[in-house]
């Protein structure tokens, strides 16, 4: 059953141990925990391997509707000089004028713009990415992880997404040819999200 779905009398098929949240008090403004949530994306290089890196440094909240899943909202802030795939001279590369350009576009934004209830623990989120100041729009699939209180007192909702992008659409079209056929960096892009957000005092 799905975030919006969920009834604490429904107890003949759930986990022992966990109760299922309610519905009201998932209802509202959340901060997103950067600390134990990650941005992700993945290329494949050379057309033999994919390569992963992430991001180290990003803000954002989510609204919660527990009433109408459409009014739900998610916004992302992204320093892009905080690009990290394990390689220093490849970070260097993505930093420059070849690809993100980080001194002039030195934040990648993501705002919604519609959330729709696919079913089950499935949702799709609706927005605008912009890259190097080009906006287009991103849909994102989610699933709902589920929801607790943590040890400090926090409440806690938990989500994990995927999408992908044509990195080309927003201007990302550097490249090398390779002798073989092909070339160095593909155009797509698989995009990850594990999102861990905290629910604002009242």
């Amino acid at each position: 059953m799905g975030i919006f779905d969920r009834k604490d009398t429904d107890t003949a098929t759930a986990t022992p141990g966990v109760v299922s949240p309610d519905l009201a008090a998932l209802t509202g403004d959340y901060t997103i925990d950067p600390a134990h949530s990650t941005i992700g994306f993945v290329a494949r290089h050379a057309m033999v391997t994919n390569v992963k890196g992430g991001f180290q440094d990003f803000t954002g909240g989510l609204h919660l509707d527990g009433s109408d899943p459409s009014l739900s909202t998610a916004t992302i802030d992204v320093k892009m000089d905080s690009i990290s795939t394990g390689s220093d001279d490849r970070d260097g590369h993505l930093k420059s004028a070849d690809f993100f350009k980080t001194e002039e576009f030195p934040t990648m934004t993501f705002r919604s713009t519609a959330a729709q209830a696919l079913g089950g623990d499935d949702y799709r989120i609706t927005g605008d990415l912009t890259i190097l100041g080009t906006t287009k729009p991103l849909s994102i699939d989610l699933e709902f992880n589920g929801a607790a209180k943590d040890p400090f007192g926090n409440e806690r909702v938990g989500f994990e997404g995927k999408a992908e992008i044509l990195r080309s659409d927003w201007g990302l079209t550097w490249n090398a040819a390779l002798e073989t056929g092909g070339v160095l960096v593909s155009d797509k892009i698989k995009l990850t999200f594990d999102i861990s957000a905290i629910k604002n005092a009242a």
